[in-house]
């Protein structure tokens, strides 16, 4: 099919059900389809959005394009959960049907407010001459997940910003509610965080840019989140075209966050802790993070496993990506922590004991009949080897994870897999760890995709990875005897 932008465009109301039940059974027979984490129904699935507790249930949305894996016209797809594992698919929930969204529902977020869930978004409007006016919308969603958009949107473009303007997080701190939102500023075309402010929903004050490092963070800021950590204001976003001398990353674009002393939304400032800008995930995929505090005030996240701009294998079946698993933010000794909510567990089944010495150059730890389960897995100071994941008899091809505990050193390594994609960007990531200490590595594999969280979850690497079904053996090569400790547990589906 060529994808023309008339249809991209074209809406829904024009395609066939006929069409989208093909699309949806080619997506659920996918030998690739991810059967514990949230994945498209059909065609391509992108930025987590609304993510939130509200009736006593825990909800998200996702943008969602279900007629390929292209981005066309966006609209939200509903979730919601007892548990923040289980997700049921509530349906389509903002659909790109007004003046003010007719080109796209783009992402935002979700308040509490009173008895009802406060929707608010990014309309992607283009005029007849194909130029980009964004809108600031607003919905209402009740008890029964009934959504009620506004009539009118609630601000349109700032006069500061190009037309990349859009993600708003939605906060309400003391008496009033603060909207964050991406932007590119129009006089130096730099990427910026702006910020608004109302207490009735009509009238906004622009409070200007936030002030919170010295650093040039590129040509535009997408999806910026604020959290609050153990008491430490935390910013996710996703700077595109920030320098690498700024950044350290080799994905197409990071998702980067800073840890803060204080923030004061009021006056656009934000003090960080210290004066470097991290990677949010060190692997291959993660982009467009949503985090958001519980009514407990515990931090909890969800990614969007996919990149703007990269082909991925699954494209050719009509569908596109996924999210990760939800991890809950903790900060500690300086570092945040990110972990797999703890409900996690109750996938787990079949649980396998690993305990031993490694036996000359190769031994198998693990061969489960699918490439779905969990492996916790410590690995001796002062050792160095290679795990294969996912790997076939001859461990030819495989998911390779390359670790030096003398030296401090973890590789994760997708070059000898089946299918090869997004080279460019490279086939390897690696991270630093604490020299002589031993290595802890918990790692979720659910057939297409990997998660990997390291030493408590101080670093995570996550990775799409593409292999024969079949090839599923799990095994150390080392050249020296080293001790390793362990457990596998088969992963039930969501």
């Amino acid at each position: 099919m060529q994808w023309t932008d008339e249809l991209r465009y074209l809406p829904y109301s024009k395609w066939s059900a006929a069409k989208l039940l093909e699309l949806q059974h080619q997506a659920a027979n996918s030998k690739y389809q991810l059967k514990y984490h949230i994945r498209p129904i059909s065609g391509l699935l992108n930025d987590p959005n609304g993510f939130s507790y509200f009736n006593d249930k825990w909800h998200v949305f996702y943008q969602a394009y279900p007629f390929g894996a292209v981005h066309g016209v966006k609209s939200w797809v509903h979730l919601q959960s007892d548990d923040l594992v289980h997700w049921e698919n509530i349906g389509l929930a903002i659909e790109p049907d007004t003046i003010y969204d007719s080109h796209g529902a783009y992402s935002g977020s979700a308040c509490q407010i009173d008895d009802k869930l406060f929707l608010m978004y990014t309309g992607n409007v283009r005029d007849k001459d194909w130029v980009r006016h964004p809108y600031q919308n607003g919905a209402w969603m009740d008890k029964d997940n009934n959504i009620t958009k506004l009539k009118e949107p609630l601000f349109a473009q700032s006069e500061h910003t190009t037309d990349h303007f859009r993600d708003p997080q939605l906060l309400k701190i003391a008496d009033r509610y603060f909207a964050i939102l991406g932007a590119q500023d129009k006089e130096t075309t730099r990427g910026k965080i702006a910020i608004f402010s109302t207490t009735d929903f009509k009238n906004w004050q622009d409070h200007g840019y936030l002030d919170m490092l010295d650093l040039d963070f590129g040509y535009m800021i997408e999806c910026p989140n604020l959290v609050f950590v153990d008491d430490h204001p935390v910013l996710i976003f996703c700077p595109q075209g920030i320098a690498k001398e700024n950044l350290d990353y080799q994905n197409i674009y990071p998702n980067a966050y800073l840890v803060g002393k204080n923030i004061d939304l009021e006056n656009a400032q934000f003090t960080p802790s210290d004066s470097k800008l991290h990677n949010l995930d060190e692997g291959f995929d993660v982009y467009a993070s949503q985090a958001f505090n519980a009514p407990d005030g515990k931090a909890y996240m969800i990614s969007w496993v996919g990149l703007p701009e990269i082909a991925y294998p699954t494209d050719a079946e009509n569908w596109a990506h996924c999210l990760s698993v939800v991890k809950e933010l903790t900060y500690q000794d300086g570092h945040l922590l990110q972990k797999p909510v703890k409900t996690m567990t109750s996938l787990r089944h079949n649980e396998t004991t690993l305990q031993g010495m490694t036996e000359a150059k190769r031994t198998d730890l693990y061969k489960p009949k699918q490439n779905q389960y969990e492996i916790q897995l410590t690995l001796a100071a002062d050792s160095n080897g290679t795990l294969h994941l996912a790997g076939d008899d001859q461990l030819e091809h495989s998911l390779q994870l390359h670790f030096d505990t003398k030296d401090g050193k973890l590789c994760l390594d997708r070059s000898k897999l089946d299918l090869i994609f997004a080279e460019e960007w490279g086939m390897t990531r690696t991270i630093t760890l604490p020299k002589h200490q031993e290595l802890q590595l918990q790692i979720l594999i659910d057939h297409s995709l990997c998660e990997i969280f390291v030493n408590g979850g101080q670093k995570v690497l996550t990775a799409r990875f593409f292999n024969k079904p079949k090839n599923t053996q799990v095994s150390l090569i080392s050249e020296a005897k080293m001790r390793y400790t362990g457990k596998c547990w088969e992963l039930f589906n969501m």
